[in-house]
């Protein structure tokens, strides 16, 4: 009879577990397919466009937190390297990944660990705290795209060229993950 009950309880635990990576592997695959799509909402902008990317990432980080937001982004940024045409503009390939817009995409993998770890460490709990968190975030993609766009661009037009025509943008992306997140909160607690 014990054999029997332990078998049963060893079964259960095995069921929960394969259920729980079941749960998180898809979690983090709708994540990166929303980062996918985002990346279809573009305005067109040299060298860097504007895109609904970092409301994906910021959003995303917030709801699944610091290691399945970030793996979200990881496995945007794999799909892109195994020529799905997920990035901006529908471009693809690991040339992507050494072009001007490169840094940007390094970045969303840090701000969104960022991003979930300040909300996993109680951020979560204010309205305040959670519009800071997702500024952070934008601020660690911004300073890793910068980094690497100075490669490509003379210091003098570094912040012309990335960073003050996207920071309206921005602004209003995170206060719309901001939005979002809050309501998706808001209809998962009734």
């Amino acid at each position: 009879m014990k054999q029997q009950q332990t078998s049963v309880f060893i079964r259960s635990m095995t069921g929960n577990l394969v259920s729980t990576i079941t749960k998180d592997v898809l979690m983090v695959g709708l994540g990166s397919v929303l980062i996918a799509v985002s990346a279809r909402i573009v305005i067109p902008f040299w060298p860097v466009p504007v895109s609904g990317q970092t409301f994906a990432v910021l959003l995303i980080a917030a709801l699944l937190g610091s290691r399945k937001g970030m793996f979200s982004v990881l496995a945007y940024i794999g799909g892109g390297i195994a020529g799905l045409p997920v990035f901006a503009s529908g471009s693809l390939g690991v040339l992507t990944l050494a072009g001007p817009t490169a840094g940007y995409l390094y970045g969303f993998i840090a701000a969104a660990f960022m991003v979930g770890w300040l909300l996993e460490k109680g951020w979560h709990q204010r309205s305040f705290s959670i519009l800071a968190a997702f500024i952070i975030g934008n601020m660690i993609i911004y300073l890793s795209g910068l980094a690497w766009l100075s490669h490509f661009i003379d210091g003098n037009q570094l912040l012309m060229s990335g960073l003050l025509p996207f920071l309206p943008g921005d602004m209003v992306k995170i206060f719309l993950a901001f939005l979002s997140y809050q309501g998706i909160q808001y209809f998962s607690e009734k």
